[in-house]
């Protein structure tokens, strides 16, 4: 399945599918949700005595002056303030702990999930976007489960519990405040629908400026040399613009819901002010609502005030929940994108053995998307256990895209590719990678110390291993001098070119491999590093099939077969002395410079060794 080019599938998704669909990393730690859902009804019903109590101290022993008692209400007013505080202190620690916990989960999955996708995918979704999601979106998600769906249900409680309360008080003034509730609600949700639409801009933009910065920073050297500065800087400002606006509009919103609920929460107490006047039934009355109001006395009216306070708490609280709820629905969105991307190879269904390495291509064809042309029109090539094969050809002859095919990189080529008798697409491809290596010319280098840079944290490999690949490698003299738990900076830029590349044939050889990919793995190379780099060349050719794509000669005439690759096909097959007799493709390209010649050449008068590139 093919992974899409945005993110629009979970779009139309409600609220309730995307909460429905993380409940498998919930589940794990739903106790710890269920306890905290456990302890609402008690927290509500501490919130909800403290001021009855309150009332009961004012109208029943202080207006009256009966002291007697007072000092029990007292007692029960403080139980109630201190268990609130200790019910409220374990409901927060399950939320934080379950809220955690699944979060790590979900990015564990995110990460593994996107270690699983094929190259393709990377190729079309920018790493800052990417970044985005495991991060960001994540965070943003953690925040709505750590003050989001359970302590809404609290929230609700609390508001429920305070209105049938003052109900029970006086249920005339409580209906008058409660005619004035429709446009507040309706107020609140006008806001949530906007602040829905404005936190998906919000994020597309964040996701858009981070990608940019992440590509801009990676290649500023050459933005400096280039003196493309200006055009950088206008280009990040009109993307941070678009992401300040959006995120100025969605700030505008979440201010203007949570004005509204403290503005409202003002008007109601000069209501109930207003209504301890004894004006409250009359305004009833005049809706056709009758009913003579009871006395305001003043515990009530303390005890009306104070449970006002208490419904407007949670009310604000859950105007700014119902805004991380957004930011959450919308990071939901993305996630469940970023897994639902089905963007692989072919998993195979077959374990791969121990191989031999003997290669069979026949009538390969590929193109990396539908829409586009084929890249390889029909490739025939045959590769012997041990065998060493160089594949030379001018630019977009499909060299690099064969080698992709390969190591699995990509998938989706029709024709067969046989490794020893098995179809490729059908071993299991962690089986084959096991058995293969590739060596590129964009050096792969992590910031980990050197040791894991050889290993890659395999345990398998030993230290004698390690120091054995190192030294076949020529790469012992910089290894001694940095030592192995040397740690590298980013992309190992304290290394030269030339060290990092030793550094991967290290890899190459520790790992012990049948098959070997060597795509332009010295093209960067200095004249100095050269040498090291063919003598680790040899040992990698030792017993091993290899197939090379390169530009310098030296490399080309180690292997003991050329295949000269042309629109996608394999056009010629032989040794180098074969192919220059041959006067066809190969001796073309070596009389116009694509071969650099060595010294003794034939066309040594025409083709600087060395220098230029084979395709």
């Amino acid at each position: 399945m093919s992974a899409p080019d945005d993110e629009r599938g979970l779009d139309q998704a409600s609220d309730l599918q995307l909460v429905g669909r993380l409940w498998p990393f919930v589940r794990p730690d739903a106790w710890t949700l269920g306890l905290a859902l456990l302890l609402t009804p008690a927290i509500a019903a501490l919130n909800l005595a403290q001021p009855l109590l309150l009332k009961e101290a004012i109208d029943g022993h202080l207006v009256p002056e009966v002291l007697d008692g007072l000092d029990q209400v007292a007692l029960l007013y403080l139980a109630a303030v201190l268990g609130a505080y200790i019910t409220e202190a374990a409901y927060s620690l399950a939320l934080s702990w379950g809220g955690e916990r699944t979060i790590l989960r979900l990015r564990k999955a995110l990460y593994s999930h996107a270690l699983t996708l094929a190259q393709r995918f990377f190729d079309r979704q920018p790493a800052g976007k990417l970044l985005t999601r495991v991060t960001n979106d994540v965070e943003a998600l953690g925040e709505s489960i750590a003050s989001g769906v359970v302590s809404i249900v609290l929230d609700l409680l609390l508001i429920l519990g305070i209105g049938g309360t003052m109900l029970w008080l006086n249920w005339q003034l409580s209906l008058l405040l409660l005619l004035l509730a429709p446009p507040l609600l309706g107020s609140i949700e006008w806001m949530r629908l906007q602040l829905k639409r404005l936190f998906v801009v919000v994020r597309e933009a964040q996701a858009d400026l981070n990608a940019f910065l992440a590509e801009r920073v990676d290649g500023a050297q050459v933005i400096q040399l280039q003196g493309a500065q200006p055009w950088a800087e206008a280009e990040f400002a009109r993307r941070s613009r678009t992401f300040t606006e959006a995120n100025k509009s969605a700030n505008i919103y979440d201010a203007a819901m949570f004005a509204v609920v403290d503005g409202a929460s003002r008007i109601f107490v000069a209501v109930v002010l207003w209504g301890g006047t004894g004006l409250a039934a009359d305004a009833l009355a005049a809706v056709g609502i009758e009913g003579a109001a009871p006395p305001l006395s003043v515990g009530l009216l303390v005890a009306f005030m104070d449970y006002l306070d208490r419904l407007f708490r949670p009310l604000r609280e859950l105007s700014g929940k119902i805004t991380i709820l957004q930011r959450a629905a919308t990071s939901l969105q993305r996630l469940f994108w970023l897994l639902d991307v089905n963007d692989k190879v072919e998993p195979g269904t077959v374990a791969a053995p121990r191989l031999r390495g003997a290669l069979v291509l026949e009538g390969v064809r590929f193109r990396y998307r539908p829409d586009q042309p084929e890249v390889l029109k029909g490739v025939d090539l045959r590769v012997e256990p041990g065998q060493s094969v160089a594949v030379v050809g001018a630019t977009g002859s499909g060299k690099t895209t064969l080698m992709r095919l390969l190591d699995r990189s990509y998938d989706g080529y029709t024709g067969s590719v046989r490794v020893d008798g098995h179809e490729l697409r059908a071993l299991d491809p962690a089986g084959l990678r096991r058995q293969l290596v590739a060596v590129r010319q964009d050096i792969q280098l992590f910031a980990q110390p050197l040791s894991f840079n050889v290993d890659l944290g395999n345990s398998e490999i030993s230290v004698t291993a390690r120091e054995a690949a190192a030294a076949a490698a020529n790469a012992t003299g910089f290894v001694e001098r940095l030592g192995w738990g040397h740690v590298l900076r980013e992309r190992g830029a304290d290394l030269s070119v030339g060290e990092g590349q030793l550094l991967t044939f290290a890899r190459a050889l520790a790992h012990d491999p049948v098959l070997v990919i060597l795509d332009e793995a010295t093209a960067s190379v200095d004249s100095l590093t050269e040498g090291l780099v063919q003598e680790a060349i040899g040992r990698i050719l030792e017993g091993r099939t290899v197939l090379i794509v390169a530009h310098r000669l030296s490399t080309v005439q180690r292997a003991d077969r050329i295949a000269v690759m042309a629109d996608g096909q394999v056009v010629e097959f032989g040794a180098h002395a074969e192919l220059l007799a041959l006067g066809g493709r190969y001796a073309a390209l070596v009389a116009a410079g694509q071969v650099a010649l060595g010294e003794g050449s034939p066309a040594q008068a025409q083709v600087q060794a060395g220098a230029p590139d084979v395709g």
